[in-house]
C-alpha cells in the first residue's frame, strides 16, 4: 500500500509573523509537508517511507513514478541502482518490463546483477574491475549480441556457461524484444 499525506506546515516559536497564520505557517516550500508512507506487506500499517523501505525498494518506487508520469516529465534521465535488490524471477521481469516503459520517454541507467532485468536493455554494458599495479581500475565494455548471450547466460549462474544456459539467455532475450517491440 502506498498512501500520501498531506499535513498543514505547524508554526513555530521563532517563525517570522508575517509568516504565520493562525497555527499553521507559510514555509519556502508552501503551506503543507507531504509526506509518503508504504506498507510492504498486507495488512501492516503504512509507515514514513523515509523510515521502512530499503535502497532497492526506494528505486522501484521511483521506477513505478516514473512509469506513471510516462512522457509528461521534464526529467530526461533516470538512474537506477539496486532496483534489483531483493528480488528475482517473476518480479525482475517485471522490473524489467517497467524500465523498459519508462525508457520509452527518457534515457534510462540501470545497473543490475539480473539477468531479467539485463534483457530488457537496448544496449548493455559490462563494467570491468581489476587491479594494475595495485590500483583499481574499472572499465565499461559495450556488448554485441552474442557477448550479450554469454553475459546473460553468465547472470543466470552456470559455473560454467553451458548451451543450457545459453539457450536460457537466448528466451530471455527473445521475451524481451517480443515484449518491447509489440508494447503500445
Amino acid at each position: 500500500l502506498f498512501d500520501v499525506r498531506v499535513f498543514p506546515r505547524p508554526a513555530r516559536a521563532e517563525d517570522d509573523a508575517a509568516f504565520v497564520f493562525g497555527d499553521r505557517r507559510l514555509g519556502a516550500l508552501g503551506w503543507d509537508q507531504v509526506e509518503f508512507f508504504l506498507a510492504t506487506d498486507p495488512g501492516a500499517e503504512p509507515r514514513p517511507l523515509s523510515r521502512v523501505a530499503s535502497g532497492g525498494e526506494l528505486s522501484r518506487i521511483m521506477l513505478a513514478v516514473r512509469q506513471a508520469v510516462g512522457r509528461h516529465d521534464s526529467m530526461r534521465t533516470s538512474i537506477y541502482d539496486e532496483v534489483d535488490a531483493g528480488i528475482g524471477g517473476a518480479v525482475a521481469d517485471a522490473v524489467g518490463r517497467s524500465l523498459a516503459q519508462v525508457a520509452r520517454h527518457r534515457q534510462v541507467i540501470c545497473v543490475t546483477h539480473l539477468p531479467q532485468v539485463a534483457a530488457y536493455a537496448d544496449q548493455h554494458v559490462v563494467v570491468d574491475k581489476k587491479t594494475v599495479k595495485g590500483r583499481s581500475q574499472t572499465s565499461l565494455r559495450r556488448l554485441m549480441s552474442e557477448e550479450r548471450i554469454e553475459e546473460l547466460a553468465r547472470m543466470l549462474g552456470a559455473s560454467q556457461v553451458t548451451p543450457q544456459a545459453r539457450a536460457n539467455a537466448r528466451a530471455l532475450l527473445k521475451e524481451a524484444s517480443d515484449y518491447v517491440g509489440g508494447a503500445p
